[in-house]
Formats: C-alpha cells, sequence, structure tokens
C-alpha cells in the first residue's frame, strides 16, 4: 500500500529523532510504497496545530544509507534533484498536522492514493491522556482522520537512553506487524478514524502480547508545569529525553519563591511538569490502559475517534491478532512446534523466481503469512539431485521457481510433499488459439454460459506463409464474409465508415502486445502478413511460459517470430471501450488469478487498470496508431502519468465498479471450469501445485467486461513500483491459500476479502 510518513521529531537525528529511518526502510523492504513529509525539526508537544499566518516552505532531504548512529544523517537541499533518480523526504516548516495536509495533498500525487498515514514512531510513549492531548504524534494521527485517511499514530517507549539498534529493529517488525494486522481488520462501519500504537524498546518487544487498550484517564495534580528562571537554563534535548524516559527520569521543577515586590516581575519559564503523579497515576489504575500496557513491557493498541473519544475495546483484556498469528505461545520451541506441526523440521523453501520486482515480494509474503520458524528459505535454485535428496529424506519442500526449471516427473511422484508453483499444461488458456476453441466447446455444451456473452466470437487459423492467407481462411465463414461486406463499403466517405466491422488480429503464440493490427479487408489482412514475412527473425519458440518468455533477437520490439506465424485469432473490434471522464484513454483491467490444486480459482479483488498512452481514437479515425487503441504498457513509446492505477480508484460510479467485478469473477471461474473438464491434455492440474495467472479484460461503454486473453507467470512488473503493494497482497493471498494448507500450518484464521474464492472444479482424478 501507499504510506505517507509523518512525526513530531524531524528528519533522522541520533539525539532527537533516532526512529524514523529505520521504521521507513523496513516498511519499503516490507513491499509498501513510502512517502515522507515531516517537520524540519522537533516540534513535540504540539497536538494537532497548525501555524496561522505563516508561508510554509519546504526542504529536501535525501537520507542517507545508515539508519542507525551518526552515519545516519541525510543532506538537506533547499530545491529537489532536477532529475529525480535520488531518494526524496519533504521537510516543513510547520507542525506535523501541517506535513499531513501538504504530504496528502501538495506531494506525491504521481505516486497514486495514500492507503494509509503513520505519524512517528515517536521518541517516547504517547500513553495516558496528559501525554496524548498534547503530542504531535498524535496530532498528525488526528488530521489525517479528520481528512478521512486511515492514520496510525506509533510511539516507541523507551526505559533507557542507550538506544540499541537491534532492539529498535525489533520494535520496527513489531510495529509493521501490528500497523499491517490493523489495516487488513479496519471496521468498515467507520467506528474507529485512528490507532494510538506504542511499542515498548525492549528485547523482548516481538515475543511478548499485542493489547487492545484504553486510554488511561489522568490529570495535572496541582503545581505549574512551568518553572520560574531568571535566563534560558538547560537543554530542551535532555529534558525531552528525560519525561519520555518514564518514571525515575521525569524532572520535577520547584517554582521560586516570591520576592516580595507587587506588580509584575519580569520572568523567563522553563517547561519542568511534576510527573511524579503521572505515573503514579499508572500504578494506582487497575489492568487494561495504555499505560499499564506499556509498564508491563507490552504493545498498547487504541480505537480511536477523530474526537478523542475512545471506542471501546473488546470485552476483557483480549490480545489483537496479528498477521502471523502472534498469540501466548510459549518460548521458541513451542512456537516452532506449532508452526510446522507435530515437531517436523521446518519446510526447504526455494524461492528462486528469478525476477527482482516479485523474488523479495514473494519472500516478505512468505515471513507474513507463516509463522516464525516454518520454513527455511533459500534464494537459489539448487541442483535437482539436492532437491530430490530433501524431499526423499522426509523433509516437506515448497519451490516457487521458473516453468521451464520445474521437474514435473518428481512432483508426480511427491505429491504428498513437494509443491510447485504451476501446473502441467495451461495451453488450454494462456495460448489463444486453444482459448478461443476451449470458450467454443464450452459454450456449445453449455447455450446459457456467461463465456457466450463475455468473450468475442473468434476466427482462428494456422499459416505458414503469408501467400496462402486465402487458404488459410477457407473455414472461418464469419470474418471472410465480414470482410467481404467491408469491402463494399470501401469508399465510404468517413463520417459513415463506422458501419464497417473492424477486426483484430492477435498472433496465437505473442505476448506483450506484439503483432496486434486492426483490419476491416482482406487487402489490408494481406498487406499485415507480406510486412512480418520481409522482416521475419529466425526463431521457434514454443515455450510454455507466460507473459514472460524469453524470445530471440530485440526483445523490446515488435515482431512476429515463425513460431507466431503459425496461429492466429481475429476477432471483432470492441468499439466503443469505456473511458475514464476528464481522462479521454483506453483501458483494460489486469486481475490476479490463484489456482490450487484440482482446484479452486480465487480472484484478488485488487485489480488494475493499464491505460493507453494516448487519448482513444476511432479504429478508422487512427488504425495503425497503436498508442491510442493498444493498453499494454510494453509498447508504449509515450510515456504518460498513471498509466497503471487502482480499479476500485477509477472515480466510475461504486456500484458500476461491483457489477464489472462481479462480471469479472463469473467470467474467470467459468473460464477455467471449461479448460479444465474439456481439455485434460492442455490443462492439466497437481494437487500438489498452485499457480497464478493474469487475466485481462476490457470493459466496453455499457459496462459489458470482455475477457482478451490469459497469461501464467504474469509480467507484475507492469504494476510498477507505486502499486507495488498490489502485487505484495497477492502473494500474501496465495500463501495463504496455496501453500499453508497444503502442509497443514496452523495461520491466523481471519476472513481474507481480497481473495475471493470464484469455482471449486472438484478434479478428484488429479486431487
Amino acid at each position: 500500500m501507499h504510506i505517507l510518513i509523518t512525526n513530531d521529531d524531524g528528519p533522522p537525528s541520533p539525539q532527537t529523532s533516532p526512529y524514523v529511518h529505520s521504521l521507513i526502510r523496513q516498511l519499503q523492504q516490507a513491499g509498501h510504497v513510502v512517502s515522507v513529509c515531516l517537520p524540519h525539526t522537533q516540534r513535540s508537544w504540539i497536538g494537532k496545530a497548525h501555524m496561522i499566518g505563516k508561508t510554509l516552505k519546504p526542504l529536501y532531504y535525501r537520507p542517507a544509507a545508515q539508519a542507525h548512529g551518526e552515519e545516519s544523517l541525510g543532506t538537506t537541499h533547499e530545491r529537489p534533484s532536477p532529475t529525480g533518480d535520488v531518494e526524496e523526504w519533504i521537510l516543513i516548516d510547520g507542525t506535523p498536522a501541517s506535513c499531513v495536509q501538504i504530504g496528502l495533498h501538495h506531494f506525491f500525487q504521481d505516486r497514486g492514493p495514500v492507503d494509509l498515514v503513520i505519524s512517528g514512531p515517536n521518541y517516547g510513549r504517547n500513553t495516558t491522556a496528559v501525554f496524548a492531548l498534547s503530542s504531535g504524534t498524535l496530532g498528525g494521527a488526528l488530521e489525517a482522520a479528520v481528512c478521512r485517511k486511515k492514520s496510525i499514530a506509533v510511539s516507541f517507549a523507551f526505559f533507557s537512553r542507550n538506544h540499541d539498534p537491534v532492539i529498535i529493529e525489533a520494535a520496527c517488525r513489531r510495529s509493521i506487524k501490528v500497523i499491517e494486522a490493523l489495516y487488513k481488520q479496519w471496521p468498515s462501519d467507520g467506528s474507529v478514524d485512528l490507532y494510538s500504537v506504542n511499542v515498548p524498546l525492549v528485547e523482548e518487544v516481538e515475543s511478548q502480547k499485542t493489547l487492545w487498550t484504553e486510554i488511561l484517564q489522568n490529570y495535572w495534580q496541582e503545581g505549574s508545569c512551568f518553572q520560574e528562571i531568571d535566563s534560558q537554563e538547560g537543554s530542551e534535548v535532555q529534558e525531552e529525553q528525560a519525561i519520555r524516559e518514564g518514571p525515575g527520569g521525569e524532572t520535577d521543577g520547584q517554582p521560586l519563591p516570591p520576592d516580595g515586590r507587587k506588580g509584575h516581575v519580569h520572568k523567563h519559564f522553563k517547561w519542568a511538569p511534576r510527573f511524579h503523579d503521572v505515573y503514579k497515576s499508572v500504578d494506582d489504575a487497575p489492568p487494561g490502559n495504555d499505560g499499564w500496557a506499556v509498564r508491563e513491557k507490552m504493545t498498547s493498541v487504541t480505537p480511536m475517534k477523530a474526537n478523542f473519544a475512545v471506542v471501546s475495546k473488546p470485552a476483557g483484556q483480549k490480545e489483537l491478532e496479528l498477521e502471523l498469528h502472534d498469540q501466548e505461545r510459549g518460548d521458541a520451541a513451542q512456537q516452532q512446534v506449532l508452526a510446522v506441526g507435530k515437531g517436523k523440521d521446518p519446510i526447504e523453501a526455494i524461492i528462486a523466481y528469478e525476477d527482482p520486482y516479485v523474488q523479495p515480494l514473494i519472500t516478505s509474503a512468505l515471513d507474513a503469512v507463516l509463522p516464525k520458524g516454518s520454513f527455511r528459505l533459500h534464494t537459489e535454485l539448487p541442483e535437482a539431485s539436492t532437491v530430490s535428496a530433501m524431499v526423499e529424506g522426509g523433509k516437506k519442500v515448497l519451490q516457487i521457481i521458473q516453468y521451464e526449471s520445474i521437474d514435473f516427473e518428481f512432483a508426480m511422484v511427491q505429491s504428498k510433499s513437494f509443491l510447485i508453483n504451476s501446473y502441467i499444461s495451461r495451453k488450454a488458456l494462456i495460448r489463444k488459439h486453444y482459448l478461443s476453441s476451449t470458450v467454443d466447446h464450452w459454450v456449445a455444451k453449455h447455450p446459457t454460459s456467461v463465456l457466450k456473452s463475455h468473450c468475442k466470437r473468434t476466427e482462428a487459423f494456422e499459416l505458414d506463409y503469408a501467400e496462402f492467407l486465402d487458404d488459410a481462411l477457407v473455414e472461418a465463414f464469419d470474418l471472410r464474409e465480414s470482410l467481404d461486406r467491408n469491402a463494399e463499403l470501401q469508399n465510404l466517405p468517413n463520417n459513415e465508415a463506422a458501419e464497417k466491422e473492424w477486426w483484430i488480429l492477435k498472433p496465437g503464440m505473442a505476448d506483450r502486445g506484439q503483432g496486434i493490427r486492426l483490419f476491416t479487408t482482406m487487402d489490408e489482412l494481406q498487406a499485415i502478413f507480406d510486412g512480418w514475412e520481409e522482416e521475419l527473425p529466425d526463431s521457434d519458440d514454443e515455450a510454455e511460459g507466460g507473459d514472460d518468455t524469453k524470445k530471440s533477437g530485440d526483445e523490446s520490439g515488435d515482431y512476429i517470430t515463425t513460431a507466431h506465424l503459425r496461429h492466429f485469432v481475429a476477432q471483432p473490434y470492441i468499439h466503443p471501450p469505456l473511458l475514464i471522464e476528464g481522462d479521454g484513454r483506453k483501458f483494460h483491467i489486469r486481475t490476479y488469478v490463484l489456482c490450487t490444486g484440482g482446484m479452486k480459482v480465487y480472484v484478488y479483488r485488487h485489480m488494475l487498470a493499464l491505460f493507453a498512452a494516448k487519448p482513444y481514437k476511432a479504429p478508422w479515425e487512427a488504425p495503425d496508431d497503436i498508442e491510442s487503441f493498444l493498453t499494454n504498457t510494453c509498447l508504449q513509446e509515450s510515456p504518460n502519468q498513471n498509466t497503471v492505477r487502482r480499479f476500485w480508484d477509477l472515480g466510475l460510479d461504486q456500484a458500476m465498479l461491483s457489477d464489472i467485478f462481479e462480471q469479472i469473477c463469473s467470467v474467470t471461474g467459468e473460464v477455467f471450469e471449461a479448460a479444465a473438464r474439456l481439455t485434460p491434455i492442455f490443462f492439466q492440474t497437481l494437487p500438489n501445485a498452485f499457480e497464478v495467472f493474469g487475466l485481462d479484460f476490457l470493459v466496453d461503454a455499457k459496462g459489458q467486461a470482455w475477457l482478451l486473453e490469459v497469461n501464467a507467470f504474469p509480467d507484475f512488473k507492469q504494476t510498477g513500483g507505486d502499486l507495488q503493494e498490489i502485487v505484495a497482497g497477492f502473494w500474501r493471498g496465495a500463501v495463504q491459500h496455496g501453500v499453508a494448507p497444503f502442509f497443514g500450518i496452523d495461520i491466523a484464521r481471519t476472513e481474507d476479502k481480497d481473495m475471493r474464492l470464484v469455482r471449486e472444479v472438484g478434479l478428484s482424478n488429479r486431487s
């Protein structure tokens, strides 16, 4: 997800802001897109304030590689990087609340909408009402909440000024688990606006409980929070440390005695609150409040409304259920037994996906979903003999690698202990000419199938040489009839050209949008093939891969290999497509799908919209301008902002978006069942396999979704860095539904609204 970070301690500093850099780095490593807008200096105890009448100015902070110590200091610049090729945070000479406003509305728009605002981690605790009511950290989260953004205030309660980097990193890991759990479980009824999270900086932070708490209501008892002095004394940094350190570290100032004079006396005042009574209020209060939880070295989570009213927590001292099932489980040895089951060895997880974009997201998904100690990670593909020795030696093995490297024969023999990430064959769906045959045969057997109204009628034909095109189309009756009719309309003026039926040609073995052309007559189709034959590279690759199938020659070019020049499909062109008001560009929907065993089919709710580079034009206006009608981002030569966007954020009516999603779910379930039941040779599942697919849909102006194609091993890189969390979330779903059940791993069983089960086929002969 896209996370905006602010705080009230300013940019990284070992003395005043020692935590923020570490949290940002760990969020990025977890696959989140992180934008940063901080006050340019410490703004503690300022609450949700704005500096009225002051012109706020940004600075541009380039963080250091090191997150701890003196080497963590980055560099500050008055102007942003001219090239934009370095990481830059925004520093504002304002308050945390102002940083939230500016970060949400004036920077980072190219990264898409902000999903969550995190304020912190604060340099010290923000427990009890006395701290919380004045906290700049909570002030930033409150500002985000009144901007209708989900927000979490995170504070680190330290008990020693020895800020051990190991403990800080552990606290950041715990914070991310809590953040992700809260985001996933966020109530949909509006009962919660924000959360206040307090994490103790102690060695055992990751093994302690995380509890729902309420804010302890306490008060200043008596006396002033300020001490009269003759001149400014002391260090503000030291005073802040003393306040935040907790019991034993508080200052306890006493007012100077009056000098007996009448009238006003010129004085200076030093912040010197009496915290003895505040900490005593924690000791005197019953268990269950935030101050008590932190004192007991537990993480505290308090749900709040943006009006300082605390939401009622679940009855009793109930523990927050984290993504990693982090409940009371005893010591580390017991945890591992529960994670793996019956005391067996950890799973050998061989994750060698050979894609630098996806590889870290898969490993992060394993860490996020599977219990600690339940697997041992291998990021390089071992020799086949090593894998065999693992399985035959009684170990359970998970293998996520490229299709061409999978030993299917071995997998078929070891169906109980060896899980792979691909089915044996998927041609029935991932090759366009096979897909058209699958749909035709299924609709013939099931005339009321949803595929009939969501898959365009397709003419599939084979062609070895361009000169034999006429013979290849002998049985393509609908296509020939349409082309002949179009030829008769050839001389129509442009304003009547819409009466012609346009067709789209797709090579059956191509991907990445290669070789797609528009045509209306036999002459135009012949010219397409003649042109390809003149420039034909020498390749005959019929690999069973997907979006990432390797090809010889220039992989960035739009050419057709000899393998492609055998199988083709032609479909009626979908016009007019659905366009977004104010944008005018055509788009298609990329839907990520998970299939498990033999078989269950899941559709991932967080879909993508991939836009063409240029505004849409009718086919008769620009039949050769592929950037106006081709939405595949791999071939775009005219860079454009927002080429890949979230489906649910397209600005369309939510009812329409929901209807489109339901159509996609129905079509997806139907087409996978059709392939599995009709063509077991060309779609062969395994009980010990799961596979991820990328399905592309185009929505017409009436809101009807049409299936375009199915990709195995989809090109996740099209999602881009800004929306990387979508891919990360999908892989977490794949691990939860495809990996954990196979190995019998006990994980937190919470309702998963992101992965929709759309079909359970039940191929008993293959499961």
